[in-house]
């Protein structure tokens, strides 16, 4: 044969028959027709949409607001060795214990709060065993 003749013998039965085979048509075995799922990418921003990074709401000087010094305070303040703070409306007990951790150096035992009347959020800070009240308030001032 030829040199080049089985290339040629391929090249017509290409022609012919054409390249694309018969594909097996998949038999649906659903009635209701879904949506095939396609890639879902991760974001991938090529600058960040916020100009500056947001700081968080409650830092420990916006939590504490100020030390409270009625007679009822400073009863607790000898008896109980608790401190009460009016602090912001929105804070929790644990960033009350946190906020009193880090600003006056002590550890709270517990955290009692309540919303006055008025509407601001009043804290009984019990302090435990080792730090007293009294020392504590002296300090603060």
């Amino acid at each position: 044969p030829p040199k080049g003749s089985k290339k040629a013998a391929a090249a017509q039965k290409a022609v012919q028959q054409g390249t694309n085979g018969k594909a097996k048509k998949s038999i649906r075995t659903s009635v209701t027709f879904h949506k095939p799922k396609t890639e879902i990418r991760q974001r991938d921003p090529k600058y960040s949409r916020r100009s500056a990074a947001r700081l968080p709401r409650l830092d420990r000087h916006t939590i504490i607001q100020h030390p409270l010094t009625t007679e009822s305070a400073m009863k607790k303040i000898e008896e109980n060795n608790t401190l009460v703070f009016i602090v912001d409306k929105r804070a929790n007990k644990p960033q009350i214990k946190l906020a009193v951790k880090k600003l006056y150096e002590i550890d709270a035992f517990k955290v009692n709060t309540l919303i006055r009347p008025d509407g601001l959020k009043k804290a009984y800070v019990r302090l435990s065993d080792d730090f007293d009240a009294l020392d504590v308030a002296n300090k603060i001032g």
